[in-house]
């Protein structure tokens, strides 16, 4: 049997009313609370996640009610309990970051989940998401000017929203992307950011998403005073002072494990000669980050660059994701293992009259859409039936 939902009475009668099974209907309530759970991390929003310092990742809120000038953000727990009714944006998630919910920031207002904190959170950063702007045009998400809302993609180095038009190519179609639609990349690194991931260049090709990013023409619009590094090359040439310099980018990089002074690059990192060509954005394959070396030289230049999270495994959307499923599974675990728990404490006849009370639930409703008029809508009248039909059942049998 389907629930169907109809609106404009008559006015609407010849058109093909929009029909959903019960089924279907639950998998959507499941996908949606899964949804939730990845962006949440799996948080019940229940604590201040304050006492846990600057986590490497979670979910945060800003307000633009309490610190209009978007210089705070607190965790999802202070977003039901401490600003309820107030404008909040919803940042997804941010790498590093401490509650600031109650601080010196809001006014005097002190958190009322965990109210004593420091005046203020000195390693947090804001940028203009946190009042409620995004990509390099500054618009609202959603934005309420516009006639349809155009997705936007995430760099996971500044962690700004960007639209897909606004990254500095030619065309979306240059975007990663398998035959429907779907992104093809684990990670983006926009056009502002990349010249500090331009090292990524001297590794092998395997770490870009696809062919469908022109490579070589990032490489090739290098000026006289520039210089001209390609993840693939041999030997590069670079200009310094009007001469020209030989520069060796090893042929094929050494993919195995490194550590100490055993550098898969082959070269001194800090060597690599300056970008000054026109910035493009990176699209990175699956597992990118894995192929990263971590011997000294190369973790001290990551460290120096403020990129030091790259070869974090807790710091990727992916890890933050794997671990919100995980504690999903563990909570309907729990909620299963508490039912199960509940049914073996009651005694033979209650569990009898709990079954026979679920049935009767299940037959009525049954009753119920085999005898609905689909072409009416469902009344509170028509619910408060079922249940007064109910009760009538349960006292006959008790009778």
């Amino acid at each position: 049997m389907a629930d169907t939902a109809r609106d404009g009475g008559d006015a609407f009668a010849d058109e093909a009313e929009p029909t959903v099974t019960i089924g279907e209907y639950i998998e959507g309530i499941e996908a949606e609370e899964l949804e939730v759970d990845l962006v949440l991390g799996g948080d019940d929003g229940k604590e201040c996640t304050y006492a846990g310092g600057y986590l490497k990742r979670q979910a945060v809120f800003s307000c633009l009610t309490c610190v209009p000038d978007g210089v705070a953000g607190f965790c999802t727990a202070c977003s039901l309990a401490c600003h309820d009714g107030h404008e909040i944006v919803e940042l997804w998630t941010k790498r590093r970051f401490r509650c600031d919910c109650g601080n010196s920031k809001f006014g005097g207002h002190l958190c009322k989940l965990c109210p004593e904190k420091d005046s203020e959170n000195p390693e947090n950063c804001y940028n203009h998401n946190f009042k409620g702007s995004y990509c390099t045009c500054g618009r609202p998400y959603p934005d309420p000017e516009a006639k349809e809302q155009v997705e936007m993609i995430q760099c996971c180095i500044c962690e700004d929203w960007f639209h897909e038009d606004h990254i500095g190519l030619n065309s979306i179609e240059e975007i990663p992307r398998d035959e429907e639609g779907e992104p093809l990349y684990e990670d983006f690194i926009c056009h502002k950011c990349s010249p500090v991931c331009y090292f990524l260049k001297l590794y092998p090709e395997t770490i870009w998403a696809s062919n469908k990013q022109n490579l070589t023409s990032q490489t090739d619009a290098s000026d006289s005073n520039g210089s001209h590094v390609d993840h693939m090359g041999d030997k590069k040439t670079s200009m310094e002072n009007g001469s020209t310099k030989e520069v060796a980018v090893p042929e094929k990089t050494n993919v195995e494990s490194s550590s100490g002074n055993n550098c898969k690059l082959g070269m001194n990192v800090n060597t690599m000669p300056a970008v000054t060509e026109k910035n493009m954005p990176f699209f990175m394959s699956k597992g990118w980050r894995d192929t990263l070396c971590r011997c000294e030289t190369c973790t001290n230049f990551y460290a120096q660059q403020g990129i030091a999270y790259l070869v974090d495994k807790d710091d990727s959307i992916e890890e933050y994701e794997k671990i919100a499923k995980q504690k999903r599974e563990k909570k309907l675990e729990q909620q299963e293992g508490a039912e199960t728990n509940f049914l073996n404490s009651l005694n033979h006849v209650q569990k009898i009259e709990i079954l026979s009370g679920i049935n009767d639930m299940k037959n009525e409703f049954q009753s119920f859409l085999e005898s609905f008029d689909s072409s009416k809508p469902v009344t509170s009248e028509d619910i408060r039936s079922v249940f007064e039909n109910l009760a009538k059942k349960k006292k006959q049998r008790l009778s």
